[in-house]
Parts: structure tokens; sequence; C-alpha cells
């Protein structure tokens, strides 16, 4: 009788917590030293259910980190030229050290003309162009929050990623392009995929790190998995399911991260994180 294989799972929401603990006492410190406290500015046009959710829950995180936000909310007739407005306005407030912009922004509104208006010191998601080319150059800022958790993900379970075939399925530009980027910095082979891929199964057979982050539920089969391959699941779909079939991946790869509990959670944490280093960043204080 032969024995099934079961991947080791890679707990977010654990390294998440300790990355969250060590930025609340950094804040901590911050208030200490300068009497200012980390804030975080979230920015969010319209009342979309599920992006109203998303910044109640990034503000709660806040809140037990020890770090201030500042809710602005706006209309969903806001224009673009009115969003940027908004943004660079709370890119020139001293108080201000960090900024989110909540998206997607509506159909209506040039996102990245948006996101271009944050200033690069506050752009603590990791969204602007200036962002992304310094994750590409290897260069001090901040990086893209899922892509970062990713990789603070990798190297928790002290996976090799030199001379490594890593598949990123999805060419997002805060998601897929980043990721692969953060990869390449660690001597990965990248190859992206996307939906004009041919035959996307024998790629992935190839990998030995999969980054699923494409938005098609269990896109990514179990069958395709290489043997003990890492698989990391950054897909949300409704219904707490994960751009990979997880039970027939599990089977084949040698970690994976569950969904939710895996990519999510750190998303938040390195938000956190960055949002600190930006006000230490700000405040003159350095390392701290």
């Amino acid at each position: 009788m032969s024995v099934t294989q079961t991947a080791q799972l890679m707990d977010g929401r654990g390294l998440a917590e300790r990355i969250v603990k060590e930025a609340a006492a950094k804040a901590a410190e911050i208030s200490r030293r300068t009497g200012a406290g980390p804030c975080l500015a979230t920015v969010l046009v319209g009342e979309d259910p599920a992006s109203v959710a998303y910044v109640r829950m990034k503000r709660a995180r806040c809140a037990r980190a020890g770090i201030q936000s500042r809710h602005i909310g706006l209309p969903a007739a806001t224009t673009t030229a009115e969003l940027i407005g908004t943004l660079a306005e709370l890119s020139g407030d001293p108080e201000v050290h960090g900024i989110l912009l909540q998206h997607p922004c509506g159909p209506h509104i040039d996102e990245r003309a948006a996101f271009e208006a944050i200033a690069p010191e506050k752009d603590v998601d990791g969204v602007t162009m200036r962002s992304f080319a310094a994750m590409s150059f290897a260069l001090p800022g901040f990086v893209s929050c899922t892509p970062g958790g990713i990789v603070r993900l990798l190297e928790a379970y002290d996976v090799g990623l030199a001379g490594k075939r890593a598949v990123v399925v999805g060419r997002s530009a805060i998601l897929g392009k980043p990721v692969g980027m953060l990869l390449l910095a660690k001597d990965a082979t990248v190859t992206y995929c996307h939906s004009r891929t041919a035959d996307l199964p024998a790629i992935v057979r190839e990998a030995d790190v999969v980054v699923a982050a494409v938005g098609r539920p269990r896109l990514i089969r179990g069958e395709d998995i290489k043997p003990g391959a890492v698989v990391i699941d950054a897909g949300y779909n409704p219904g707490n399911v994960g751009d990979v079939d997880f039970d027939t991946a599990r089977a084949r790869a040698g970690l994976i991260t569950p969904v939710p509990g895996g990519v999510g959670p750190m998303t938040i944490a390195v938000l956190l994180a960055q949002t600190v280093e930006a006000a230490a960043n700000q405040l003159g204080i350095g390392e701290h």
C-alpha cells in the first residue's frame, strides 16, 4: 500500500503575529522617543462592501499594533483629479507616515495616476512605479505587501531559491509582476504565466516554486504540481477558495499555503511593518 505525501502547511497567521508584535514594539519606541506615533492614512472611494470590510480590518489591526489610523472616505463619484488631490495632500502632511489607497477604486478612476500621487516615502503598500523599480533593482524602498509577505514566508520556512525554477501565474502590477522581481533578486529562475500562456500545466509541472496569483478558483491542479514543490496560493475567491486545488496539490507538494491563513495575514503584517519603518524614517530616528 502506497503512502500519500501530505505537504507541510505554511502558517501565515503565526508568522504574521510575530511580525506585527515586532512592529508594535517599534511603534511604541517611536512614540516614546518622538511623542508622535506612526500613522497610516486609508483612502476609500465609494462604499463597496468588500473594500469597506478590508479597510475596517486594516484599521483594527493598526489599533492593536499601536499604529494610529486616519480614514478618508470619498464619494463613489469622486474624479481622478479629486482623488489625486486628496493623496497629494496626505503626502504633504507630516503627521501621516503611510498611505493606503484601497483598490479597486471604480472603472472611472485612473488608478495608476492615483497611485503615482502617493509620495514614495509614504508608499507603504508598494504600489508606485518607483517602488516597483526599487524591487526590480534591489534598491531600498517599500515592497508590494503581498509579494513581500510571500518572500517572508519562504524565508521563514528556509526555502532556498537560488537556482530554483519559480513559476508565477499572474502578472498584475501589485502582485504577479513584483513577486517575480523579488524572487529573481533571490536568484530564482522566474517564468511568468498569464491568460495567453500556452500549455500552462506543462510549465507548472517544471516548477520548484509555484505562486498562484491570477484570481481563478482552483486553476492550478494537484496533478500538475511537481512532487515536493513549494506552492504559494495568493488567490482568494468566493467561498474561501484559492487559485490552487488545495486537496490534490497538498498530496504532491512539499510545502503549501492554506486559504485562508496563508498569504492573507502576511499582507497586512507587511503593511503594518512598513508603516512603522516609514514613520521611523520620516521622524529621523532610523534604526531604533
